[in-house]
């Protein structure tokens, strides 16, 4: 009686988790990529930044996969940032200003803002699983697109 209990419960358990992982697989990222925020004709220039610190931990919870873009002030960002795995497989994620705040061992000039690019756990979850996690902490991977904003002219 008792070997039979056992089996039952290792085969549910094992059930529940082959569900799970699918059930989270499927699920679509929170920060889609085809949503531009801004064209290539809506502006003369696109230049692109790479992170200056990246933080890959998602066992740790949530918000601990985020790489760090320095920018100047004057320039305007997608609004997301963009990480291109070989194959061309590209992931978005989501942005945070967070000049306001002291980061450890970064320092920008004053002309420049921080801003966090936040990777969704999930996804960052299911990428190292799938063997991705040296190429989640390559700088080269992640990119921030931004262009300089139209200046606006003060009137006395």
């Amino acid at each position: 009686m008792r070997r039979y209990q056992v089996f039952y419960l290792i085969f549910f358990i094992t059930l529940a988790a082959i569900l799970s992982f699918t059930l989270l697989t499927d699920f679509s990222p929170v920060v889609s990529c085809d949503k531009w925020k801004y064209t290539a004709t809506s502006f003369k220039e696109k230049y692109y930044a790479n992170p200056v610190d990246l933080v890959v931990q998602p066992w740790r919870g949530q918000h601990h996969v985020y790489g760090t873009f320095i920018i100047p002030n004057i320039y305007k960002n997608d609004g997301f940032f963009t990480l291109t795995l070989p194959g061309n497989k590209t992931y978005c994620g989501q942005l945070l200003n967070v000049s306001g705040f002291v980061i450890p061992g970064v320092y920008p000039k004053p002309e420049n803002r921080i801003i966090r690019g936040y990777l969704n756990t999930r996804v960052a979850m299911l990428l190292i699983i799938q063997g991705h996690i040296n190429d989640l902490k390559q700088p080269e991977n992640w990119k921030l697109g931004y262009f300089e904003s139209k200046k606006i002219k003060k009137y006395r």
